[in-house]
């Protein structure tokens, strides 16, 4: 493959091992932190802070949500999990964990929960399906971790939080990031952030937000958005060839352009306009071609 998008994973050189992403064995997700929340207030909180309807979970059950500023745009994107009638994880995707949790902890005011990072928790995942979760349904394990199925169509994975410390596979681990965004799943690094609407980034394909649950941060924008009809961006599934890109860069069409917002090996995912759909797409020089997103990974 070319044109490939550079990450860079600082771990010993020692600890690498040859990939064997296709045969089902666990490897880490370094960029996955799990945050605890746990209190009698904790889904209360969660409720009145996330833009999806967290109080609709059934134990065991999670969805992807966020957290949005006060103008509805991501501030941070993750799994929710729903572990018991106080507690509750997040497996954030990508953002600094600590600094989430010190600006969540702004808002606890007279609330009775706890936030911390779980930075002992090992989080892995498999390019197989997992052994009886399916769907929102988590599941635990014989040896006490807790499954999730993050497949999508086509794509079995299984996500694990717990269990044995998991080989460092980078060439998997690249693989199972080009899959989130194949799904529309967009990773968000750090000058991503507070940019887009969830409606922007098609959000609403994986069922992350809710126009229906009542007050949260952004809620105003995002219902207006969504109840007037005002959606006119959305995310876009680009082949990028030969041609390296990083978030931020801007993509030219004959329809109007729009910005790179996050890219892995061959492919990337923007921002573009949705009716008409993007013609002679392209990045500075380099032509681009859209690709249709895969379905399947909504919750």
């Amino acid at each position: 493959m070319a044109g490939f998008f550079t990450v860079r994973i600082l771990v010993p050189t020692p600890m690498l091992d040859k990939s064997d992403s296709r045969s089902g064995a666990f490897f880490a997700i370094p960029d996955l932190h799990v945050i605890r929340m746990h209190g009698r207030d904790a889904i209360a909180f969660a409720q009145a802070q996330f833009m999806n309807d967290v109080a609709g979970l059934a134990t065991g059950q999670w969805q992807w949500n966020g957290w949005l500023t006060p103008k509805g745009r991501v501030v941070a994107l993750f799994a929710l999990l729903r572990v018991d009638d106080e507690t509750l994880r997040l497996l954030l995707l990508d953002a600094d964990p600590a600094g989430l949790v010190a600006r969540l902890q702004g808002f606890v005011f007279r609330s009775k929960l706890t936030l911390a990072v779980d930075a002992d928790v090992t989080v892995a995942g498999a390019f197989a399906a997992p052994g009886s979760a399916r769907g929102a349904q988590a599941s635990v394990d014989e040896d006490g971790a807790t499954e999730l199925d993050l497949g999508g169509v086509g794509d079995a994975r299984t996500l694990r939080l717990g269990g044995a410390p998991a080989t460092i596979d980078p060439v998997a681990h690249g693989r199972w990031r080009a899959l989130d965004l194949a799904h529309g799943l967009p990773r968000l690094e750090a000058s991503q952030l507070e940019q887009w609407t969830p409606q922007q980034l098609s959000l609403d394909r994986l069922r992350a937000f809710s126009v229906k649950k009542g007050c949260y941060p952004g809620q105003e924008i995002v219902a207006r958005t969504h109840f007037l009809g005002q959606v006119k961006r959305g995310l876009a599934r680009l082949a990028i060839g030969a041609g390296a890109v990083s978030p931020g860069d801007e993509v030219s069409a004959a329809t109007g352009g729009g910005r790179i917002v996050c890219a892995q090996g061959p492919e990337a995912l923007a921002v573009l306009p949705l009716d008409p759909p993007p013609a002679d797409l392209r990045v500075g020089d380099t032509p681009v071609e859209a690709l249709p997103l895969l379905d399947g990974l909504a919750r």
